[in-house]
């Protein structure tokens, strides 16, 4: 069995559109946006969504515009090890 250093580290760069929140109530688009995100990630890396973990600085950034405009897409950073179900997803970095 390989070590976790022997494992490669992988990373991709995700757009994500997230105009479905406009068929939902103006009060819970952010919570919304998060979930799209988690499930976005999810179907493309072929895990369970409760294996990805969403940086601190992403949710910063859905939330800064307030419950009700959250962006119309975002530009995120996924990541993880080759054989491993566990998935960060991060903010870009610049």
């Amino acid at each position: 069995m390989a070590t976790k250093e022997e494992k490669e580290f992988k990373e991709i760069v995700y757009t994500i559109p997230l105009r479905d929140l406009l068929r939902t109530p103006r009060t819970s688009r952010a919570p919304k946006a998060i979930k799209l995100i988690r499930a976005y990630v999810a179907r493309h890396r072929k895990t369970d969504p409760a294996n990805i973990w969403i940086d601190k600085e992403v949710n910063e950034f859905i939330w800064s515009r307030g419950i009700e405009h959250p962006p119309n897409k975002v530009i995120l950073k996924v990541s993880w090890y080759e054989g491993e179900d566990l998935v960060g997803i991060y903010l870009p970095d610049e």
